[in-house]
């Protein structure tokens, strides 16, 4: 673990599809003039001949994705997390959930951490929106290793899926050699005084108090739940049962997101108080990703204090 070496899981992405597209020549890869952005230019420069940029028209992106997936090929849609869960909600909905269509919707600059970009381009409803359509899988990485395994993961099953990346760099957490599983969280750590669930670019923060409060004398588990839907209701008992609090942090509105998904788990099969660290049911603002996640309390000074008083 690296947590000083910094990586966008989106840079992470480009490089995972360029590989993929070595490997299997049914890979196509679709933008919507932002593949400089989403790093899809990588691919692009490669195989012209299996790139496609759509323009901007999100919406006409997914149906030709929807399109290529019943001739055979296997097709990452990439954009925005905004245009690709808010533009084309219709046709993920109808078009490729709905048919069951093999589509990979692969959507970059998710949550506040875009920034700058401000309120109109920070996405913090997509994982409430993805993981409510019927036969959507949802997966959220937290860095380098974990966003490549998950590239090359979902080329081999069937089905749409929702991989939500990040704009803003985290540090190495894993290494190449680790194991993951669609639908099984990573557990790091065997402290019993509490657990946090995070997800995406907020497992780097969970990491980081998990740290902290091991100083102050207090062991904490971590547990890095990639898979939003499937959830991994297992792990979540397992932790309800063995430690003494439990904390879900994530860059998305708390309404309908990663502490929801575990609140509904918990109600109906270990009922548990949950604290639920997020944004709170309002818009993004503009400034620096850091700035912004002190601004609406999603770092690991805000986790620390859930154990440690206001201290």
């Amino acid at each position: 673990m690296n947590l000083e070496n910094k990586k966008a899981t989106r840079q992470s992405y480009g490089e995972a599809l360029l590989e993929l597209g070595k490997e299997n020549k049914n890979i196509v890869v679709l933008d919507a003039d932002l593949s400089t952005a989403t790093k899809t230019d990588l691919f692009a420069k490669e195989f012209p001949d299996r790139f496609f940029d759509m323009g901007i028209a999100e919406a006409n992106m997914v149906g030709t994705a929807a399109g290529l997936a019943t001739c055979g090929k296997v097709p990452y849609a990439s954009t925005f997390a905004m245009f690709a869960a808010g533009r084309a909600y219709d046709q993920i909905r109808n078009s490729i959930c709905y048919p069951k269509l093999n589509v990979k919707i692969c959507a970059t600059h998710a949550g506040i951490t875009v920034g700058e970009d401000g309120a109109t381009h920070q996405m913090l409803e997509d994982i409430s929106m993805m993981r409510t359509i019927p036969n959507m899988t949802v997966i959220s990485t937290s860095d380098d290793a974990q966003t490549k395994w998950a590239v090359k993961e979902i080329s081999k099953m069937q089905g749409p899926v929702y991989l939500r990346l990040a704009r803003l760099g985290t540090g190495e957490i894993y290494d190449k050699e680790q194991k993951f599983e669609i639908g099984k969280a990573v557990q790091i750590g065997e402290g019993t005084a509490g657990t946090v669930f995070a997800t995406g670019v907020t497992v780097e923060q969970a990491l980081i108090a998990q740290k902290e409060l091991k100083e102050k004398g207090i062991n904490i588990r971590v547990i890095d739940v990639h898979t939003i839907k499937p959830i991994d209701k297992e792990m979540i008992v397992k932790c309800a049962k063995e430690t003494k609090k439990l904390v879900s942090i994530e860059d998305h509105n708390v309404v309908g997101g990663l502490g929801s998904a575990i609140s509904e788990v918990l109600t109906e099969e270990y009922p548990a108080k949950l604290v639920r660290l997020g944004v709170n049911d309002t818009f993004g603002k503009s400034g620096k990703a850091k700035e912004l996640m002190e601004y609406f309390g999603i770092t690991a000074e805000n986790i620390i204090r859930c154990f440690w008083g206001q201290s």
